[in-house]
């Protein structure tokens, strides 16, 4: 990416990217389905390795609408609206500093990548052969640092392997967020301090979807 990356637009996307897959993983735990719109952009993030802007991880600002509708909901009043959700995003953020300093596991998963990037090319995007492989990616990796994230649901969602794959997938897609909420300048006193700015420009993002 060759703009500024350190803007509060930037910083309110890869915020709302963490938020999307930390709410999809509730909706697949839940229920076992997940927005099909959002799921395909947050999964797509993971394989676009080389973008010319922020919003074109997730394909444009349509594939974040469903993270920032979360973002904004989450941000609105003194109440965490879901705090399952968001203890998922807060997670995602405190392991993303860990892989982050595990030059091992991110080689693991840069590989990893490359490998989803052609079974997507062969098989399509939501294949299983590719949600397979990216669910694999993450436990083989992000699984194995502590805290692992302990998802709650309904067992019955939560024993079928399909369904594993794509949580897993999800929150890999996380992962990915986490690691550009911080390239694009993001941290947790940003977060506490700026916190109305990123409200105020999460809602002007709204408005332009």
């Amino acid at each position: 990416m060759t703009n500024n990356l350190n803007t509060i637009t930037n910083q309110a996307i890869a915020l709302a990217g963490i938020a999307q897959a930390a709410a999809l993983v509730r909706q697949l735990a839940t229920t076992g389905k997940s927005d099909p719109d959002a799921t395909e952009a947050s999964i797509a993030s993971i394989l676009k390795i080389d973008s010319d802007t922020v919003e074109d991880i997730y394909g444009g600002l349509a594939g974040i609408k469903f993270g920032l509708e979360q973002l904004n909901r989450q941000m609105t009043g003194f109440d965490i609206a879901d705090p399952e959700q968001a203890r998922y995003a807060a997670s995602l953020v405190f392991l993303e500093k860990q892989v982050s300093n595990r030059p091992d596991l991110m080689e693991v998963i840069g590989k990893g990548i490359e490998k989803a990037q052609r079974q997507s090319e062969t098989f399509g995007l939501l294949h299983e052969n590719v949600l397979a492989n990216l669910g694999d990616i993450y436990h083989n990796t992000i699984s194995t640092l502590q805290p692992r994230i302990m998802v709650n649901g309904e067992q019955h969602y939560l024993s079928r392997p399909d369904i594993v794959n794509k949580i897993r997938a999800l929150l890999l897609a996380g992962i990915r967020s986490a690691i550009l909420w911080k390239q694009c300048g993001g941290s947790r006193w940003k977060f506490l301090f700026f916190r109305k700015k990123l409200q105020t420009e999460v809602e002007a993002l709204l408005q332009r979807i």
